[in-house]
């Protein structure tokens, strides 16, 4: 039950951040662009497998994302909010369908399969 209840907070996540982008009425073609952007965190992969969960997870998690939005909303910045809201809609897609924070043992070990 926990397992499917991440994957509904997941795809609540990525609408909400998809209605919020149109109702900001941002660039759809921006958001096409950068929506991938936070795998390039996969990379760490490359030194080992402790260095690529934690670069992972540090992209993947909701903490920094909510602290840009709110940046973005403070300070009237909408690139900032733009890039906020994508991000939370990475991430909300991601554990929709069920790409969770990495341990470090192997890329396909997340919280959402050892739930």
């Amino acid at each position: 039950m926990n397992k499917i209840l991440l994957h509904i907070e997941g795809l609540a996540v990525f609408v909400l951040s998809l209605y919020f982008y149109g109702y900001s009425q941002f660039s759809w073609l921006l958001f096409f662009v950068l929506l991938l952007v936070p795998d390039i965190s996969m990379l760490g992969y490359t030194i080992n497998n402790k260095v690529g969960a934690r670069l992972y997870n540090f992209f993947h998690t909701y903490t920094i994302v909510i602290i840009v939005i709110f940046w973005g909303l403070l300070l009237e910045n909408q690139a900032a909010l733009a890039v906020g809201l994508i991000w939370s809609a990475h991430i909300g897609m991601d554990r929709m369908i069920g790409y969770g924070l990495k341990y470090p043992t192997e890329f396909k070990d997340n919280h959402i399969n050892r739930v």
